[in-house]
């Protein structure tokens, strides 16, 4: 069996077991019900936050690809966004390697540099991520399962920040030039690897990392309004704090393979964040598919009408 058929069957077993464990704790027509009397006003309040949000991704990997291009918004967006579409009907974040291909075919800058302005926007992304999620979980005095899985997430960002700066001084350390020799022995591969560097290198900027944190501060903000409307919506007045906690936990689990969409893994970080917060069940299971729909609409939508706008030859793009 290919590995890629592998990844895709734990997916869908990852997202099958969270289903069943989401069905078990919820009543379902409850929740129907609750989603059923959800008030247009803040469910259109919703939509507009989660499209304020990709838009500031948007403006944010702009800024990452800057020392290596001066792109228009509108490209980038569109690769962003054909990216997202990718991570809906495909499982394990595939969409992250096409957004590259797709934006480096589009301006004809090195797909492997690309890719390497990615790996830092998901380090940057996961650090303000878990930042949030911690400051929520002392706010609210969360303990259990829920604060297990933010000190967690707390230890894999310092283990990707350390390989990412691992990766920037690697030329430096000791013995490298041995490797390096040793690794000339497949040109096509050096290459890759010297472009892929060149992208991770933007990480070495002070200007462009503050300005990718300030994005990512501002994406989650509109992220966490969303959950805020949303419970809105349907009648659950959400704290800040208890906000804050369902959004950065909510997109914490999509780091566990899942099926495509994050079908299940989504619902269930929702639920259990609910319960430990004080959130009955079935309205937060109402409050997970709404947000999760507007996301997945949103970004499908999108990355539809962007695939069929790029779908002529590519053409200079830069500012």
């Amino acid at each position: 069996m290919s590995r890629p058929i592998l990844r895709a069957l734990v997916g869908l077993g990852v997202s099958a077991v969270a289903i069943v464990l989401v069905v078990r704790q919820v009543d379902i027509a409850a929740a129907w019900e609750v989603l059923q009397g959800a008030l247009p006003v803040f469910v259109a309040a919703t939509v507009a936050c989660i499209v304020l949000d990709v838009t500031l991704r948007a403006l944010r990997w702009r800024g990452l690809l800057v020392p290596l291009a001066r792109l228009r918004l509108p490209t980038v967006a569109a690769s962003l966004l054909v990216g997202y579409l990718a991570n809906n009907i495909l499982p394990a974040r595939l969409g992250e390697l096409i957004r590259s291909h797709h934006l480096g075919d589009r301006t004809g800058i090195s797909r492997a540099s690309v890719l390497g302005t990615v790996v830092v926007e998901r380090v940057v992304d996961t650090g303000v991520l878990v930042a949030i999620a911690s400051a929520a979980i002392i706010v609210l005095s969360v303990r259990g399962i829920v604060a297990s899985a933010v000190l967690l997430g707390l230890a894999a960002t310092g283990l990707l920040v350390a390989a990412l700066a691992l990766a920037l001084v690697a030329h430096r350390l000791p013995y490298a030039d041995r490797a390096i020799a040793a690794a000339e022995r497949w040109p096509a591969m050096m290459r890759a690897a010297s472009k892929l560097r060149g992208g991770l290198a933007v990480a070495g900027r002070p200007r462009t990392m503050a300005g990718a944190i300030g994005w990512s501060v501002a994406a989650w903000a509109a992220t966490i309004v969303a959950f805020a409307a949303a419970g809105q919506a349907i009648g659950v007045e959400l704290t800040w704090g208890q906000a804050a906690l369902l959004a950065a936990g909510t997109s914490l689990v999509t780091a566990i393979p899942a099926g495509p969409g994050y079908v299940g893994t989504f619902e269930l970080a929702a639920v259990e964040i609910a319960k430990a917060v004080g959130v009955p069940t079935d309205p937060a299971f109402a409050l997970a598919l709404l947000v999760h729909a507007a996301i997945l609409g949103v970004t499908t939508v999108g990355g539809v009408a962007a695939f069929l706008a790029t779908r002529g030859p590519a053409r200079p793009v830069a500012a």
